[in-house]
């Protein structure tokens, strides 16, 4: 069975020596000291690994029923979603006017990695609830936040988010559901929602479902959408709970992986529901969870291959084949372990090096996300927004590959459920597809990202990558390492936006057919950004006489690694993108 150990050394290496918390001016930080940190950080990665792991099989195993209506959740969920509730974790960086602990966003990322490496379909059930109470936050009247937040920040409720119909996906402006308004300025909200996460269960008493449905009589298409809150049980004026509403599960969906989580069709027949913000305005107040739901999600799959490259790793070590073609290694036993052949070490650098960079990579988005909430910093929100189809695509389609190299790790044990790897590769792969699968994040990229605000922001992350390179271009220990494949890089990632501003216009689909080459590009410009930071932070150690010199010169060999096997793809990337929308095209649609 997999183990798991969270990596809180190498996290409070991101926080303290990479982007340097205590040293930045967001409110909050300065008290995130290394003791402070790394107390939560300990406390976390204890919860995970001895609670939240040893239920990642039984969920997988047992997954969720439907019973008479209402859902049971896998043995021993209940108990351990109590027990985070009682620790405050399902609160860490909520208002604390409504009971929340006030942490930074930052540092929920950090713990929230650690959960869902642990179990990722568990962590679902208090994800949504997140992004649920986010948009109410940030939406919703005085009257609303009061009755709903403080139960949600203790998962006393937990939320939900509805988009997804049957015949309708990404394409939100063909949905059906609609709103009917009411005398007493509720709505009476009918149709019928899927794909819905944790949508129904027996671990709280509430469930406060967001939903979007359209409003009779309103705008056609996107434009007509508003979002409504559509509680499970009526809230009383007291705050206790009232009529059970008209919302019911029709299902539960059978998945490829994520089998702890309840993912439901649910039935809304004239449920009673309140608008939330503004009237065919509901696409804005769901795009604040949205876009936090896509860095939670970019996050599931690295923390997915995290876990699953630190098995793979033991494994490696562990498991007896063959001898070393330059010599026996461990002449007191009958073979030698897996860890001594090149293709092995290749296997298990890419993995490494991919989830030591999407760390790096996810921390400094959650401090850009802080920053733009907490500092009101408008050119933080614009990079945060263009780096989010990128950490939601890139890290997710890597995650899901470096998942499943490591169960080829274990050669034919990986494919063999006891061993356990093949559920990190069936739960990483939901990663790619939900939230706005990947092929629609590469379109916002480059369809609307690049151009937003005239490229101001596209142009400000290549004069951060330049201002970086010219900063330590005379180190030595840098240079040739690191800054040089860097700059390679980034002149790929610009002619590829060069190319898509001379041929786009003429042809946008020279542009679109390109868009998941270039997100692809942009991911390993970014990880290689974070490796020279990491770069930097390492040699700063080293130089100043840190004792742990194993850890500092491991990290410069792991991103050397990367700079060198893996950032050169950008110019593969690149000559697709150049070679344009024919060949893409060339097919008629009967021949495929």
């Amino acid at each position: 069975m997999p183990t798991y150990t969270a990596p809180v050394k190498d996290m409070q290496f991101v926080l303290h020596e990479v982007l340097d918390v205590t040293k930045q001016d967001v409110p909050g930080y300065d008290e995130l000291d290394a003791d402070f940190s790394s107390a939560i950080l300990e406390e976390a990665g204890k919860i995970s690994s001895e609670v939240l792991q040893p239920l990642n099989a039984v969920g997988d195993q047992e997954g969720c029923v439907l019973e008479n209506g209402v859902v049971r959740t896998p043995k021993g969920f209940k108990e351990a979603f109590d027990q985070m509730k009682e620790g405050g974790w399902t609160a860490l960086d909520c208002d604390p006017e409504y009971g929340g602990q006030g942490l930074p966003y930052l540092m929920a990322t950090a713990v929230g990695e650690m959960m869902v490496s642990a179990n990722m379909a568990f962590n679902m059930y208090q994800g949504l609830t997140h992004g649920a109470y986010s948009a109410i936050h940030a939406h919703g009247t005085d009257a609303q936040k009061a009755t709903y937040l403080p139960k949600m920040v203790s998962c006393d409720w937990t939320g939900t988010m509805n988009l997804t119909e049957p015949h309708c996906g990404t394409d939100l402006g063909l949905m059906r559901t609609k709103a009917v308004p009411q005398d007493d300025g509720s709505y009476k909200i009918s149709g019928q929602k899927i794909f819905i996460s944790a949508g129904e269960h027996d671990m709280a008493d509430n469930i406060i479902h967001l939903v979007l449905a359209k409003i009779e009589g309103g705008p056609e298409g996107i434009k007509g959408v508003s979002l409504f809150i559509v509680p499970k049980f009526i809230v009383n004026e007291d705050g206790s709970l009232g009529e059970r509403n008209g919302v019911s599960v029709g299902a539960i969906e059978e998945k490829m992986g994520i089998h702890g989580n309840s993912t439901c069709v649910m039935n809304y027949d004239e449920a009673t529901g309140f608008l939330l913000g503004t009237e065919h305005k509901g696409m804005r107040a769901m795009f604040t969870m949205m876009n936090e739901a896509r860095l939670g999600v970019g996050l599931q799959g690295y923390a997915q291959a995290a876990v699953a490259y630190e098995n793979a790793a033991w494994y490696a070590n562990d498991r007896l084949q063959g001898r070393a073609v330059t010599g026996v290694e461990a002449p007191d036993k009958p073979a030698d372990p897996l860890i001594v052949h090149p293709d092995i070490r290749r296997n298990l650098m890419d993995q490494k090096s991919f989830v030591e960079g999407a760390r790096a990579f996810t921390f400094w988005g959650a401090s850009l996300i802080d920053r733009a909430h907490k500092n009101d910093d408008a050119e933080a929100d614009g990079l945060i927004s263009l780096m989010t189809p990128v950490i939601k695509g890139f890290l997710t389609d890597k995650g899901f590959e470096y998942a499943t190299a490591a169960q080829q790790v274990y050669g034919g044990h990986g494919y063999i459920e006891e061993w356990g790897m093949s559920q990190f590769a069936r739960d990483a792969r939901i990663a790619m597809i939900y939230e706005g699968a990947n092929g629609v994040q590469a379109l916002d990229l480059v369809g609307r990202k690049l151009a937003q605000d005239g490229g101001k922001h596209v142009m400000a992350f290549f004069e951060m990558v330049k201002s970086f390179c010219k900063e330590n271009a005379g180190d030595e220990a840098l240079d040739r390492d690191f800054i040089e494949p860097l700059k390679a890089a980034s002149k790929d990632l610009q002619a590829a936006g060069m190319y898509f501003m001379q041929n786009g216009m003429k042809n946008p689909n020279n542009a679109l057919s390109g868009s998941y080459d270039f997100m692809h590009m942009m991911g390993h410009v970014c990880l290689g950004l974070m490796w020279a930071r990491m770069a930097k932070a390492a040699n700063d150690a080293l130089a100043g006489g840190a004792s742990d010199t194993a850890f500092y010169e491991t990290k410069l060999a792991t991103g050397r690694y990367y700079m060198a096997r893996q950032l050169p793809a950008t110019a593969m990337h690149l000559t697709r993108i150049e070679s344009g929308a024919d060949t893409v095209m060339a097919l008629d649609a009967a021949h495929f």
